[in-house]
Order: structure tokens, then sequence, then C-alpha cells
């Protein structure tokens, strides 16, 4: 009988390969980009009870605060583990159209002018650099153009040896 050598799973050319497309999307001017604009405006949520002065709604201060920690924490490990938060863009996308209906969702009377307006123009910004962070991931790890396949799978043959 002979015995077979089976490689880890972590050797695996598939996998080193997705591996390896996710580091250089990672290291792009724009998915840098991004999660830069993610930190601050998920800080910036976080903080804007603070900046804009509408901490006598002490509900909607709260739920900015967790909403921006929560978004920050979804989209600013991008740059050192995209493979395992580039999905994660979606729910961020979902907190920022949280941050724009809140006031109004919010238990309590916070629906007044520097709240709403604050809120609008931050859950927006969010939402849609959320948005650019889920499309980015998959221009990245889809079936995109830089892609250094040949189209054959390991059924066809392409990591035969």
């Amino acid at each position: 009988m002979a015995s077979t050598h089976r490689a880890p799973i972590e050797e695996h050319p598939d996998l080193m390969g997705l591996r390896a497309r996710h580091d250089r999307a990672a290291t792009t001017p724009r998915a840098q980009m991004i999660e830069a604009l993610a930190l601050l405006a998920g800080l910036y949520i976080a903080a804007s009870p603070w900046i804009c002065g509408f901490l006598g709604a002490t509900q909607l201060a709260v739920t900015n605060l967790i909403a921006g920690i929560a978004y920050m924490l979804l989209l600013g490990g991008l740059g050192s583990s995209y493979e395992r938060t580039h999905s994660m863009a979606w729910a961020a996308a979902v907190i920022g159209i949280w941050t724009c209906v809140a006031p109004w969702v919010v238990a309590g009377d916070v629906a007044h002018t520097r709240s709403i307006t604050s809120n609008l123009i931050a859950g927006a910004i969010a939402t849609l650099i959320a948005i650019a962070a889920a499309f980015a991931a998959h221009d990245r790890t889809g079936h995109g153009t830089d892609s250094p396949d040949d189209g054959r799978t390991m059924a066809q043959g392409r990591y035969d040896r």
C-alpha cells in the first residue's frame, strides 16, 4: 500500500491565491482611503452628541455612541484583516441607515434640528462609505478582471501534479 502525503489546507493553491488577492486589495489606496473615512465617520457618529450639542437627548446620545463604535469596529479592520471584514460592510451600511432614522425611532423627544441634521448627514455618508467598501471588496474578491485564474477549476485539472 502506498501512503499518500496530503498537504495541510493552508497550503492549498486556491486558498493561497485568495489570501494573496486579499492582501493586494487591502494595500490599495482605495481600500486605505475607505478604511480611513470609515474610522472618521464612525468617530463622528460616536462623538456627535458632544460635537453638535444634543446631549440633552440622552437616548439618542447613547444610540449614536454605540452605533459609531460598532461602525468603526466593523469597517476599521479592513487593512489588517481584509479577508474577514470586507463582508461586514453590509452590516455597517445598516448602521449608517439606522443613524439616519434614529432621531425619529429612539424613544423620547429627540428629533431636534441639530440631531436630525447631524444624523442624516453622518448616516448618509457612513452608508455610502460602507457600500463603497462592499463594492471594493467585490471588485477584488469577486470575478473581477484582476483575477489570476485561467478559468479552470480543480475538477478540470488546474492543480494536477
